[in-house]
Parts: structure tokens; C-alpha cells; sequence
């Protein structure tokens, strides 16, 4: 049986030709870096779409056709990244499970949606990617901004009676994270008062600290990494605010703690949920393990992606991928290992995950005292 292969050396792609898949087959692709220093990220999209298609195979593929997988480098480089997605394309492929990093796959995405291949990316999440994306992509990670909703609409129903101050570090992950938070705390009649950005890299915030104490802020929510968010809750303690301070997964480092120490005592923060934990994934996790691998990181949203595109194509009778990205871009649901999604207009998921930390003696746990979605 003869079908394309990419033969992938030095990070380049070259294409041996054959006459492409069989007819009862369906070629798809997962892309990554499978080389090189984030090579266990590549590691992670290969197993996890590899087991996808050999679960769906077993049960008769989609309507029969068996889908065959094939894999890209491109180590999380741009250039490389439209090099794989153009062998992609040439070999005949008719989904993009991919690619890892925002930086590959907001150009790959470029040469998918002219040559009509959906892209749906396990793991990247920077706004971009479907802000300014083609009709042909989603992603089944949530996107980075998207932590800053599900905070504010937590701050808005529990400090509604306290003043609340929004803090970002002019960065674009940080400015973005703190709009979405203000748009959400401005739906729900909440008005801040303190809304301000702050100079990354400073020493000494103790200027900003006591306007936030002299405001009266009952909480803070910070937009930013936890180089400032550890000495901004320093200063708060030192100029007299107790005020609770909730930040975004940028946090989740004893770093944070190492500069905070004990005023970092009960900092919030959001953070995704562990996929692996979830019932629909029992089955598929407990499969890794027995064959001796631990389905970490992106490993579980690679094999959502390949479900989703299997759910939507037996849903539309096809896999054309105008077809497919409308059916799923109108909230369809589709039920995966981490969980029942569906994806907006732009190709985001319509009910973004996320679980609540806390750190409390030097240490990141679970906030049990919060409901966890």
C-alpha cells in the first residue's frame, strides 16, 4: 500500500510520493515538536492522537474508513511549522490535530484554511490564534484571556460588596487577562475601583500598594507574572491592606512563594483542571498506564481533537472541513475524554475550564472551600 510519508531530518520535510491513501482511508496529522529540546510535548500530541486513532479504528472508524495517521516536526518554529503544514497538505491530509505552540499554529493555519483542512490545536492558547484565525480552526485548550472571566465572575458574586482593584503589567497576556475580567465585572454591574497597569521589572510597588490600601480594596486581581504579583502583596501587607489578592496561572510556581513568603498566605489563583482526574478519561488513562506511560499534559487534549473531528464528520455525513468547522463552530456538542465540549464562533470553547489554588504554607492545593467547576 503506498502513501505519503514525511521524512523529517534536521527539521526539515521531505516528501516521498506515492499514490496516497487508500480509498478506505482517511489521512490525518498531528504536528509538534518531535525533536530538539520541547521534544516531550511532541512525545505527548503523537501518543495521545496515535491512541485516539487506534481506539476509533477498533470500533470501525468513521463509516468504515480507517483513519491513518501521520506526524510533522516543527519544533515549535514558524518557518518550520508552514514547511510541515505544505507537506501536509501536498500528502493529502484532511485534519491538522495541531500544532503545539500559538507560534506554529497561527501560520500553519494560514496554509490549512486555503488548501480547506480543519485545524484543531491541543495546546495552543494564546488569543491570536483564533482572534485573528481563519474559518478553519479551534482549539479544545482554553485560551489564555480565558482565566480572566471565570475569576471575575467568581470576584463579582463573592466581593460584590467590597471594592475591587484590577492590576495588569501592561504585558499583552496581561492586559488581555485583566479586559476580559473588567468586561465580565462591567456585565454583572460591577464598576472597580482601581483599575491600573504597573511597570514590570520595578523593585518597589509601594506607591501603588498604598493606593490600593487608601481605596479601601477589599480584593485585587492581578494580571501579570509572579515576579510583581509576589512584591505587590508584600507591599500591600506593609502598607496595612488585607486585601485578597487572585492572580492567574502564572502563580503556580514556588517562586511566587520564595519572594511573597508568608504574604502570599491565601493568594487565589485559576488554573486548568488535571484531565487525567476526570471520569471520561478513566478508561483511556488507565490503557496508558498499563502500557507504561503517563499521559501528562497535552497527551489527553491530542486525543480529544482526533474525537472531535471524528464526532463532527459522522454528524455531517463527511469530512469536508468547511462543513465540519460550521457544524462545530455552531455549539454542537461533542463528548471527549476531558469532558462534553463545544467551541463559539471563533473556534474557543464555549464553557472554558478552570479549578481553584490557594497557596497557604508555602504550598499549591486545591481551594476546597470553593465550588470547582
Amino acid at each position: 500500500m503506498n502513501r505519503f510519508f514525511l521524512i523529517l531530518a534536521s527539521g526539515l520535510v521531505a516528501l516521498q510520493l506515492g499514490t496516497g491513501p487508500a480509498a478506505a482511508e482517511i489521512l490525518i496529522a498531528t504536528a509538534g515538536p518531535m525533536s530538539g529540546p520541547n521534544a516531550a510535548f511532541g512525545e505527548q500530541l503523537k501518543r495521545g492522537a496515535q491512541a485516539a486513532v487506534d481506539d476509533i479504528n477498533s470500533t470501525g472508524g468513521i463509516k468504515g474508513e480507517r483513519l491513518v495517521l501521520q506526524l510533522g516536526d516543527d519544533g515549535c518554529d514558524p518557518k518550520k511549522a508552514v514547511d510541515v503544514a505544505t507537506a501536509f497538505v501536498a500528502a493529502g491530509v484532511k485534519f491538522v490535530d495541531g500544532h503545539f505552540c500559538s507560534g506554529s499554529s497561527i501560520p500553519a493555519a494560514k496554509v490549512y484554511a486555503a488548501a480547506g483542512i480543519l485545524e484543531i490545536s491541543p495546546a495552543s492558547s494564546n488569543p491570536k490564534f483564533t482572534d485573528e484565525g481563519p474559518w478553519n480552526v479551534l482549539r479544545v485548550v482554553n485560551r489564555d484571556d480565558a482565566q480572566g472571566s471565570f475569576a471575575a465572575a467568581y470576584i463579582a458574586a463573592r466581593y460584590r460588596d467590597k471594592r475591587i482593584a484590577l492590576l495588569n503589567d501592561k504585558s499583552p497576556a496581561g492586559a488581555a487577562l485583566v479586559a476580559k475580567a473588567r468586561a465580565t465585572l462591567t456585565a454583572a454591574g460591577v464598576t472597580p475601583a482601581i483599575d491600573e497597569a504597573y511597570q514590570p521589572g520595578g523593585k518597589d510597588y509601594g506607591g501603588l500598594a498604598q493606593r490600593i490600601a487608601d481605596a479601601g480594596a477589599g480584593v485585587v486581581y492581578i494580571g501579570g507574572t509572579y515576579v510583581e504579583a509576589g512584591l505587590i502583596v508584600r507591599a500591600l501587607r506593609a502598607a496595612g491592606s488585607e486585601a485578597q489578592l487572585i492572580g492567574g496561572d502564572s502563580l503556580a510556581t514556588d517562586d511566587f512563594w520564595n519572594i511573597a513568603k508568608e504574604t502570599g498566605e491565601g493568594t487565589l489563583m485559576t488554573f486548568a483542571p488535571d484531565p487525567q482526574k476526570l471520569d471520561s478519561a478513566r478508561t483511556v488513562v488507565q490503557r496508558f498506564t498499563d502500557a507504561g506511560y503517563n499521559p501528562e499534559g497535552a497527551t489527553l487534549y491530542a486525543y480529544a481533537a482526533v474525537q472531535v473531528f471524528v464526532q463532527a464528520a459522522e454528524a455531517t455525513g463527511g469530512t469536508d472541513s468547511q462543513r465540519l468547522a460550521e457544524w462545530l463552530r455552531a455549539g454542537n456538542k461533542v463528548k471527549t475524554v476531558v469532558g462534553e465540549l463545544s467551541f463559539d464562533a471563533k473556534g474557543d470553547l464555549r464553557t472554558p475550564k478552570f479549578t481553584w489554588l490557594r497557596w497557604s504554607g508555602g504550598h499549591l492545593a486545591p481551594a476546597e472551600d470553593i465550588a470547582q467547576p
